[in-house]
């Protein structure tokens, strides 16, 4: 029998034992053995921290980011892959795609994230704190990553989102991850990691994965760790005792399962939207992954008055779950993980039952499609009913962790707030009402023992995720018997793995270490105006001091025509008595605006648009006839993503400082700036260096890459400046609608057209008949072709025209397309 193996130590290795076998869900047959015999922990943990921890934490956190969409991208082309596996644990298509593709979602969710960090390795945290008086004694917070691994411990319900939930936040963070999935589903853990691997997106040592049993994979933990877990709450409370952890201040995170409520709202009566929508929430969360999820709904609380009603619909809506093999597209709700799990759950459902009755379902009879009942894991799903759960307290106290849950009453909107509150805390609770006012005092009063709590009504079904899916911007945790831990959460999660530390000292010197200017810390005088940099010459405390400019009275009175700003200060001097303002008082964005005139620069540049404005303050009121100059200083750097039509670029964040004649501040504000980044990769294709570069080609040069002869590359240039010129447009565009204006936009990044890139007009690997004679002739051919090119959009400047791939051009785009092409050609050949 095939061994799965594990990833560690920079390799694949199998174990030395007899391993552990795992089932297949549906048939019962063994789908491959696990085995860690022979793993040495303590290398592997050591492992991670320096080969891959070393690497993560010198990348900045735009480098993370775009390297986890990378991962996601990547392994979404192969996703297919992945749901049979995922067959084989029990789990429909709806189920796996929560699994599966929800995984991949949390790397695309923490990747975008990048764009709320500073553009280096560490985070700067919060506002700056002055220490002093005289504002040269200050602190910052700053984060950086721990210096340890992150172990993750997983349960089985989610082999591939339990892994990825977890990694991609140590990842964004900096610190390298050994995950541990549970035995039962790891084939389908390993499958995964084997792709990531493959990839060699992540760094080596970023991800090691141990596929089996892992009982002293906490003796060895140092205080720079993580430790997570996600499973029972009685193995988290002895993996959380554990001495080293104790021993070394780990930070642990636990995430168990609990006893998650729901609640009916009292106006939710039958006929309502919300009665429907509970219903369906309830059945939603009985079947889909078998009611093997953290964060199903274990006790359903409803009004006194209404549980006959929801016995019977759920009734009714549970006759509709078809139960079989998975990959069947009747079937409904597959199989739990393995018969140990059914035997498990069988239990804990007749502990249940010695003060419940079982209303809805039968532990020992089932009926399946396509599959047999006797050799894969099913189970029925089972509704229980508790007339008395204020008196029987094991619906508060046991879980069966599967398609089971418990209807329980309630006289009034306290007593359902106790009843939840009796579960000992919870990762969720949602309520189903349309009465805002019942929401708040549910909502208020219940939060203290849950993590996250869903209200349910009409308005936000459609759009709405349910109350089983925890979401990566979202904190995923909860108090109490849920583990009193926090995952995910966007900017949380990732800062669970980094060390926070006070930083203190001057300005100047603060300014140096966190990367963002600090009020009154020196200035950079600038070369030039700062406006002419591009966005990579631009740097934290680069300054520029303005000349001076007087606000008079018919400054203001023209901003508020302009405007129609007629505030009584600024236009009616007769009513400033008993009021702050002393004369006319000049409006607050007319400073901002007369800052602006006298700090911009005017002429066309790196600085593409402004991008908007921060923490505007006017410190005391400025009067007709006041002088005030300026002094713009680069606080910070912030890169960001292009999508459209436009060139890579930055934001420049400029801290303005306004003074008046006698130097004392008046007005501060931090204006936002869109400022293009270098174009550093492509050869400008001026005519002399196009003539240059034609000089050097040669019949018996190779290319690096591809089958074209240097004949065959003029001709087919030749043919394109044709099309650029409007001599050929007889052509529909090859491009799909839906990517067009993606591909569009492509022009405009500083990319390399990718090798091997086919022409839409010519056959794959086929060469084209020559159409002259010789070299020389088609470097005379290609040349007066690019002159009628460029004489057409002299004449035509306005001008649209077809392309094969990019669609309609302009003339600036056909100029960046013609860059890019022949930058790409002549590379080919070696001439740049």
């Amino acid at each position: 029998m095939k061994k799965i193996q594990n990833y560690v130590t920079g390799q694949w290795i199998e174990g030395k034992g007899e391993g552990t076998p795992m089932y297949d869900a549906i048939t019962g047959e063994v789908v491959a053995l696990s085995d860690t015999q022979g793993l040495d922990f303590a290398e592997i943990l050591h492992y991670g921290r320096t080969k891959g921890g070393e690497v993560l934490r010198k990348m900045t956190f735009q480098e993370r980011g775009n390297m986890l969409k990378s991962l996601a991208l990547y392994l979404t082309k192969r996703k297919e892959g992945f749901y049979e596996l995922s067959y084989r644990t029990g789990a429909t298509r709806v189920d796996s795609w929560i699994d599966i593709e929800g995984g991949f979602g949390n790397l695309f969710a923490n990747a975008s994230l990048r764009k709320l960090f500073p553009n280096q390795s560490y985070h700067v945290e919060g506002e700056p704190i002055d220490l002093s008086r005289g504002g040269r004694f200050m602190a910052h917070h700053i984060m950086v990553p721990k210096r340890g691994v992150a172990v993750h411990i997983n349960a089985f319900n989610f082999p591939v989102w339990g892994m990825l939930e977890k990694c991609a936040s140590n990842w964004m963070a900096g610190v390298p991850a050994v995950v541990k999935p549970a035995t039962n589903g790891s084939f389908l853990t390993e499958a995964v990691v084997r792709e990531i691997i493959a990839s060699r997106i992540l760094p080596e040592g970023a991800l090691q994965l141990i596929t089996g049993s892992a009982r002293t994979i906490l003796d060895t933990v140092e205080s720079q760790d993580v430790v997570t877990f996600t499973g029972s709450a009685a193995t988290g409370r002895l993996l959380k005792s554990h001495k080293r952890i104790i021993e070394e201040s780990v930070p642990f995170n636990m995430e168990a399962d609990s006893l998650n409520a729901s609640v009916l709202g009292e106006d939710a009566v039958p006929g309502t939207p919300e009665f429907d929508l509970f219903i369906k929430e309830v059945r939603n969360e009985m079947t889909v992954k078998c009611g093997q999820k953290c964060t199903a709904i274990r006790r359903i609380i409803v009004p006194q008055d209404l549980v006959e009603d929801v016995q019977i619909a759920l009734g009714k809506a549970l006759d509709k779950v078809t139960i079989g093999d998975p990959r069947l597209k009747e079937v409904r709700m597959g199989a739990l993980v393995s018969k140990d799990q059914v035997t498990e759950v069988r239990n804990r459902v007749q502990e249940l039952a010695k003060t419940a009755s079982i209303v809805y379902g039968d532990l020992d009879k089932i009926e399946t499609i396509g599959a047999d009942a006797k050799k894969g894991a099913f189970l029925s799903p089972i509704l229980l009913r508790e007339d008395h759960p204020f008196k029987n307290l094991s619906v508060h106290e046991t879980e069966a962790f599967g398609p089971v849950s418990t209807i329980m009453p309630y006289k009034d909107i306290e007593e359902a707030v106790t009843l939840a509150q009796m579960g000992k805390g919870s990762l969720v609770s949602s309520i189903a009402t349309y009465d805002d006012k019942i929401a708040k005092e549910y909502v208020i009063n219940a939060a203290s023992h849950h993590g996250r709590i869903l209200v349910i009504n009409r308005e936000m079904a459609k759009e709405s995720t349910g109350h089983g899916s925890p979401l990566p911007n979202l904190v995923h945790g909860g108090p109490g018997r849920a583990g009193g831990g926090e995952e995910m959460g966007g900017l949380r999660g990732i800062k669970h793995y980094l060390q926070r530390t006070a930083i203190q000292g001057s300005p100047t010197t603060l300014t140096e270490i966190t990367g963002i200017y600090q009020a009154k810390a020196k200035y950079i005088e600038a070369d030039q105006h700062p406006f002419k940099y591009h966005w990579e010459d631009i740097q934290p405390g680069m300054s520029l001091k303005t000349h001076k400019r007087t606000l008079t009275d018919t400054d203001i009175i023209n901003f508020s025509n302009l405007t129609w700003d007629h505030f009584y200060a600024h236009t009616d001097i007769t009513s400033l008595d008993g009021s702050i303002f002393e004369k006319r008082t000049a409006h607050g964005y007319f400073i901002i605006a007369a800052a602006a005139g006298l700090f911009v620069y005017p002429n066309k540049g790196p600085v593409a648009a402004n991008y908007g404005l921060e923490d505007c303050r006017f410190l005391r009121p400025l009067y007709h006839n006041d002088t005030i100059y300026v002094r713009l200083t680069c606080k910070q750097k912030v890169d960001r993503d292009v999508a459209s039509a436009e060139h890579p670029s930055g934001i420049v964040k400029w801290f303005v400082e306004v003074f008046d004649a006698e130097d004392e501040l008046v007005a501060v504000a931090t204006i936002l700036t869109m400022v293009q980044k270098k174009q550093e990769v492509f050869v400008e294709m001026t005519d002399d260096k196009i003539e240059e570069l034609l000089s050097k080609l040669t019949p018996d040069m190779k290319p690096t890459w591809g089958i074209m002869t240097p004949q065959h590359m003029l001709e087919h240039l030749e043919y394109t400046y044709k099309i650029a010129s409007g001599e050929i447009q007889d052509f529909d565009v090859t491009t799909p609608e839906k990517i067009l204006e993606k591909i569009h936009a492509s022009l405009y990044t500083y990319e390399k057209f990718p090798r091997n890139t086919n022409f839409p007009l010519l056959e794959k690997d086929k060469l084209e008949d020559l159409k002259y004679p010789d070299l020389e002739t088609a470097k005379q051919k290609f040349q007066e072709q690019r002159e009628k090119y460029l004489e057409f959009f002299k004449e035509n400047p306005e001008a649209k025209l077809k392309n094969l791939v990019f669609g309609e051009l302009n003339r600036y785009e056909s100029y960046l397309l013609e860059r890019k092409h022949l930058n790409h050609h002549f590379e080919q050949f070696g001439l740049i």
